[in-house]
């Protein structure tokens, strides 16, 4: 049964893999929040007719890494609480956490993205210059508002399972 596995009856180190996922999506919602979108901006990417398919087009492939790091979290978190290693408050502050950041990646990835690319598209072949539309301000004062609760959950979830945290157990 060791070799179907893979893992030779050794454990895996489900604290480092909770670790190596959170700081993984929290560097990734950074570099594409404050690198990707502002450059794109900057240089002028969003007034051309191209730009709603190809935001979703990223936003597509990391919206669903995004739910693959979630969903390990919660994974890791739930086999951390079944392995003792949390003390109960940081064990329920976490899963309470962990399953709110599961829930911004689900309504990001089949809500928001989706939602906001099909307002993006451009439908009319003589219409040269677009500009923002009013019903996208609320929609992206709603993502920002999620991706501000995600890094700050994400943070919260690091410094509670941290090896470096005092008192982990």
């Amino acid at each position: 049964m060791g070799t179907l596995s893979g893992t030779n009856g050794k454990n895996l180190n489900w604290q480092q893999i909770l670790l190596g996922a959170l700081g993984f999506w929290l560097s990734a919602t950074l570099i594409i929040d404050l690198v990707i979108m502002p450059g794109l901006y900057t240089a002028g990417m969003m007034t051309q007719p191209g730009f709603a398919s190809a935001g979703y087009s990223i936003f597509w492939i990391f919206n669903r890494v995004e739910t693959l790091c979630a969903a390990l979290t919660l994974t890791g978190l739930l086999v951390l609480e079944n392995q003792h290693q949390l003390s109960d408050a940081k064990r329920h502050t976490a899963l309470i956490l962990s399953v709110i950041l599961l829930a911004i990646a689900l309504v990001d990835t089949y809500g928001l993205t989706p939602q906001m690319s099909a307002m993006g598209l451009n439908l009319t072949f003589f219409e040269t210059v677009r500009s923002v539309s009013s019903e996208m301000m609320p929609m992206q004062m709603g993502y920002w508002v999620l991706e501000l609760l995600k890094v700050v959950g994400c943070g919260i979830i690091l410094q509670l399972c941290s090896p470096w945290s005092t008192a982990n157990n």
